[in-house]
């Protein structure tokens, strides 16, 4: 059976290519996946009903989302206006995000082609991030009884702070980060555990650590999601980065992560997180390799 993938052209919001955030990788990652024969279990997400969104998000900052009046210093924070093609970017991403766990419930794998904003906090936005798609969807799961223990592996170079302020106090949420400990954000929030790496992390000992985690991460409870943001900002090219993966490290890191679960039985859902270059078709092929990896596991 083909990996479940949910993708929505609208993902790409028409930034200029100069812009700080690369928005035009979601295309190239889509022509990517076409080419090497991985879309024959494409989907496209719906809108996430605003209903959805007050799950995670105060009421007044969904409104202030879906009618394009953000104010301009949380504007400022998220890091580019919001205007229609934004808004409608993150309602999509949030959908496609639910739609994907759904999808792994149903076929033990599925992934997002967006999805991963995990600097969006309750309040506001931050970080190019508007709303928090996962936290989003497992308060979804959660509220429809799909899920009753959810846990949150994020491997994004920075500290997944807006997905700990939402999901925090839920007992029934397991966050996990592992980033870069000099990053952004400068002031972090508490996830159920963080793992903060120094400066010019490579490959082996990134993954000796992430390897005794996940063993670690088992033993909790017994998970019924698995929520994986494979940012791949990591790599030692990537712009926001202050690690040193190389593309067969982002690649060990993959097949770790999803081995571990689904050789447990777990449903995984994969967002893509960050991943930041001037080079767009190049950052795709690094997104890439999240599919590529779960394919096999499809």
């Amino acid at each position: 059976m083909p990996l479940q993938i949910v993708s929505h052209p609208d993902y790409d919001a028409g930034f200029a290519p100069s812009h700080r955030f690369p928005m035009t990788k979601y295309r190239h990652l889509m022509e990517q996946l076409d080419a090497l024969g991985l879309t024959g279990g494409l989907s496209r997400p719906d809108s996430i009903s605003p209903d959805l969104l007050r799950l995670a998000h105060d009421a007044d900052y969904v409104e202030q989302v879906l009618a394009c009046a953000v104010p301009p210093g949380i504007e400022r924070e998220i890091g580019f206006p919001v205007d229609q093609r934004v808004s409608r970017r993150a309602q999509l991403a949030a959908g496609g995000t639910l739609l994907a766990a759904r999808l792994a419930l149903s076929h033990g794998i599925a992934c997002n082609a967006a999805g991963g904003s995990h600097h969006a906090r309750r309040s506001h936005g931050a970080g190019f991030c508007t709303f928090n798609d996962v936290a989003v969807a497992s308060h979804a799961l959660l509220a429809e009884g799909l899920v009753a223990n959810v846990l949150v592996v994020d491997l994004d170079v920075h500290q997944g702070d807006g997905t700990a302020d939402i999901l925090g106090g839920n007992p029934a949420v397991f966050t996990f980060s592992m980033h870069a400990e000099k990053n952004y954000p400068m002031r972090k929030e508490a996830s159920g555990l963080d793992i903060g790496l120094p400066d010019g992390t490579e490959d082996d000992a990134y993954l000796e650590t992430l390897a005794s985690t996940l063993t670690g991460l088992s033993r909790l409870r017994d998970w019924d999601i698995v929520f994986y943001n494979a940012g791949v900002d990591p790599h030692r090219e990537d712009r926001l980065g202050r690690l040193s993966l190389s593309d067969e490290g982002l690649r060990r890191r993959d097949r770790m992560v999803i081995e571990h679960f689904r050789a447990a039985n777990i449903p995984l859902c994969g967002v893509i997180g960050g991943g930041y270059s001037n080079d767009a078709p190049a950052l795709a092929a690094r997104h890439a390799i999240l599919f590529e990896t779960a394919a096999a596991f499809a």
